[in-house]
């Protein structure tokens, strides 16, 4: 199989994230051909064509056969707004080591938040955002950040200054505060990664990252992988039990059975007055019948 070289070119090379974020690859291990190779050394067939080998990948990602994507490894340099690592360190299944601010004085930079960028709350999602504010009230809203960070630094200076020790002087710094971090993961936790952090419902800032990762180191690095990944995770929609006796009905033309298969199942409910109550799963399933093309019978 071809190894890509346009992964050893990002080899070392910061790739700017948000306003003063990066990823830079320090290092990988492996590539599509050691994936084949571990998935083959369970029946000991050698080396096999390109469109063999991507066959194989494709058949490993679509029956989600991990295993021999953990045979690839990447090791990457972070730089990113606390608030942000919070939700990326949730990720347990990769090896980190942080920036302490224990024993190094803290990196004097904050995410600063463009008047544009404000975003209200999601009215659905009680965790996600919403549309962008307006212009004045973004432009407030940054000048009170930038005073705010402001004052938070020179703090923080006055007390190492003064003589406090680091691991109290830096507790008011506020959570926009840069961090740096080696990660290493492999490929196969790296994609569950990028599912959840890549997905559009994500926080913007995450989405950021592993939009870069996914897009510039991984398409360069396992480019059959990457392949599949988009195409069996990213961009594919899949259907529960429920899901798909209500698909099924929607194709005979039932359009009562529909709604009613979704009573039996508790994901249509009606109020007393005959109105539809809230409801995440069913709000799901009318954004997947959407992307197919197809009407909402309960909405018609």
């Amino acid at each position: 199989m071809r190894i890509v070289s346009d992964i050893d070119d990002l080899v070392g090379k910061k790739l700017p994230v948000l306003d003063d974020g990066f990823v830079r690859l320090v290092d990988f291990m492996g590539n599509d051909s050691a994936i084949v190779q571990a998935a083959r050394i369970s029946y000991g067939a050698g080396t096999k064509k390109v469109s063999q080998d991507r066959g194989l990948i494709r058949y490993l990602m679509r029956h989600r056969h991990t295993s021999p994507f953990e045979m690839c490894e990447v090791k990457l340099h972070v730089r990113v707004p606390m608030d942000t690592w919070r939700q990326w360190i949730r990720h347990r299944t990769a090896s980190v080591n942080e920036y302490s601010t224990r024993y190094s004085i803290a990196i004097d930079v904050a995410q600063r938040t463009e008047p544009g960028d404000w975003r209200t709350q999601n009215a659905s999602n009680k965790q996600g955002s919403g549309v962008s504010l307006d212009e004045g009230t973004g432009e407030r809203l940054t000048d009170e950040e930038t005073r705010l960070q402001a004052q938070a630094r020179s703090v923080y200076r006055d007390r190492i200054s003064s003589g406090v020790a680091r691991e109290q002087a830096r507790k008011d710094l506020p959570l926009s505060t840069y961090t740096e971090a080696y990660w290493k993961i492999d490929l196969h936790n790296l994609f569950h990664f990028l599912a959840l952090r890549g997905d559009p419902k994500a926080q913007q800032e995450i989405r950021e990252y592993a939009d870069l990762i996914g897009s510039t180191i991984v398409k360069a690095w396992c480019p059959l992988s990457w392949e599949a990944f988009e195409d069996y995770v990213l961009h594919s929609v899949t259907f529960s039990r429920h899901e798909i006796t209500i698909m099924k009905r929607i194709i005979e033309g039932d359009s009562t059975g529909c709604i009613e298969a979704g009573v039996e199942a508790g994901i249509i409910q009606y109020d007393e007055s005959g109105v539809l109550r809230p409801n995440r799963e069913r709000r799901e399933i009318e954004a997947k019948l959407a992307s197919l093309g197809h009407h909402i019978p309960w909405k018609s």
